[in-house]
């Protein structure tokens, strides 16, 4: 029985696993949360305590008393912590997040100083009658500065956390861009064009032997750019444009006066950088689903073109553009393209097809200039 069979049996999935850890992390963080918490004001009472004996000989109803203060500031200050987690403070900006702790620090200090207030009542400590008033807001205020410290601590903690958190969500997404892109140059490369190229030229050898060193050549340079390709992000325009007209008239070899084409750019789009590979596909696509299945041929026709922030690329070729029917399909082509604008550009990038009349469909590609999440 192999390892997976194996995991199978005994039960174990991958969102069994996920989960199982996911609740070991989440264990692991409450029990750290809870020894700071008991460390940290623990720390503070007995600090406190051992200032004030190194100057004076401290009574019994003292140390309860500050033992009281330092669990009603453990309780306070948990509470205060729930507060700001269900309020979400940790994902507010900072000239929002001050003023909040600021008024959050005080109202904490002030719960913890009223019980402790009322117990040195009870327990007998002295005080001073005469600067009372003066008593109460140096304590408060200590207190406030307390919480105030508290929650520079807390939010420093999260902001490095969350800090940390998105330097690993960045090389997610950048291992999947890596990984969305080298599928998509793997599946360019189509091994059916490829034979029926090599099959066009071998017919080609003795019949016209110039025409087919000149595809020989125009193959060489597709291989050619897919290999460099994969060491590099984006190619401009017009290596991308090179390699399709290349491709195109290897096909013409195939379809011979069933292909037509026209391919046009302004020199502003030329230089634009995109993703290798791109065009090619939805041109692909367009002799595939479209070109291919019609008894007369027809024509691929490439636009490509800029305005102040985005480049414009429409193709359009004969056929009929039905989506059911390429959702069924097995190409790699559309939807693809899709999630790799999607990876790279966000909302700012589209893609759609649609029937521009009874027998013309039209692809529109709409890169942002020089603006990749990457």
């Amino acid at each position: 029985m192999n390892t997976a069979a194996i995991k199978t049996k005994l039960g174990f999935n991958k969102y069994q696993t996920e989960n199982l850890y996911k609740t070991v992390n989440i264990l692991k963080r409450k029990n750290l949360y809870w020894i700071t918490q008991a460390s940290g004001w623990g720390l503070f009472t007995i600090t406190n305590l051992l200032i004030i004996s190194s100057f004076e000989s401290i009574a019994l109803n003292r140390i309860i008393l500050w033992m009281i203060l330092g669990i009603t500031g453990l309780t306070a200050s948990h509470f205060y912590r729930y507060y700001i987690r269900k309020n979400n403070w940790s994902v507010l900006p900072l000239r929002k997040i001050a003023p909040r702790v600021i008024t959050g620090s005080f109202i904490t200090g002030l719960i913890i100083y009223i019980p402790v207030f009322f117990a040195g009542y009870l327990l007998g400590v002295e005080k001073d009658a005469q600067h009372l008033t003066a008593s109460i807001v140096a304590g408060i205020i200590n207190l406030t500065s307390i919480m105030l410290v508290w929650s520079l601590i807390y939010f420093a903690i999260h902001y490095f956390e969350n800090s940390k958190k998105a330097e690993i969500e960045t090389l997610i997404f950048e291992a999947a861009v890596k990984d969305f892109e080298l599928k998509t140059l793997k599946a360019q490369l189509n091994p059916h064009f490829m034979f029926n190229a090599m099959n066009s030229i071998r017919a080609l050898i003795e019949e016209d032997p110039q025409n087919a060193k000149d595809a020989i050549t125009k193959l060489s340079n597709i291989m050619r750019y897919t290999l460099r390709i994969e060491r590099t992000e984006t190619v401009p325009l017009s290596d991308e444009l090179k390699t399709i007209q290349d491709y195109l008239d290897l096909e013409k070899i195939r379809f011979e006066e069933r292909l037509q084409y026209n391919i046009s750019s302004t020199p502003s789009a030329d230089r634009v950088e995109i993703p290798p590979m791109m065009v090619q596909t939805l041109v692909e696509n367009g002799i595939k689903h479209g070109i291919s299945k019609l008894t007369g041929g027809g024509k691929i026709d490439l636009t490509a073109s800029t305005n102040e922030s985005t480049l414009i690329i429409q193709i359009r070729n004969n056929g009929q553009f039905n989506e059911d029917a390429l959702k069924i399909s097995r190409g790699f082509g559309i939807s693809n393209t899709k999630q790799r604008l999607s990876l790279l550009y966000g909302e700012k990038a589209s893609l759609t097809l649609n029937n521009e009349n009874k027998n013309l469909v039209l692809a529109t590609l709409k890169i942002p200039l020089g603006d990749t999440k990457l």
